[in-house]
């Protein structure tokens, strides 16, 4: 069992985040939290539900958010972390590039190439 393995009846998950069912179900009506469902249709929610659950009530309570407003927030969470992968991806393949690059120059200067210069980047660009 992991983080989104559903476990959690409706009654139990509104119990561990101190909501009403009702509340609950308006969220999964409004896409804020979306629990699996039994062949028999009963919502199971599972520990990230809960922790999502927990993080809409903060945003609700503590923040004074509207539930529009908790649904904005959401989504650019969600783009962040798309494009955090992103950036990590870049990074990487980046890092790769530089490696190849740099055994490529080592083989060529063991062979006396002339032709083989080193590139130096502009000033302005940020040291990685």
């Amino acid at each position: 069992m992991n983080e989104e393995t559903p476990k959690y009846a409706i009654s139990i998950a509104a119990e561990l985040v101190g909501m009403h069912p009702q509340t609950l179900r308006v969220y999964e009506t409004r896409g804020l939290v979306r629990p699996k469902r039994t062949r028999g249709g009963r919502r199971l929610y599972s520990d990230s539900d809960i922790a999502r659950l927990r993080g809409v009530q903060a945003l609700t309570t503590a923040l004074g958010l509207s539930l529009a407003g908790v649904e904005h927030v959401l989504e650019l969470e969600g783009a962040i972390q798309v494009l955090a992968t992103r950036v990590r991806e870049l990074e990487a393949r980046l890092a790769q590039e530089r490696r190849e690059h740099a055994r490529e120059l080592a083989g060529a200067r063991r062979e006396g190439r002339a032709d083989v210069v080193i590139w130096q980047a502009p000033s302005n660009l940020p040291d990685r």
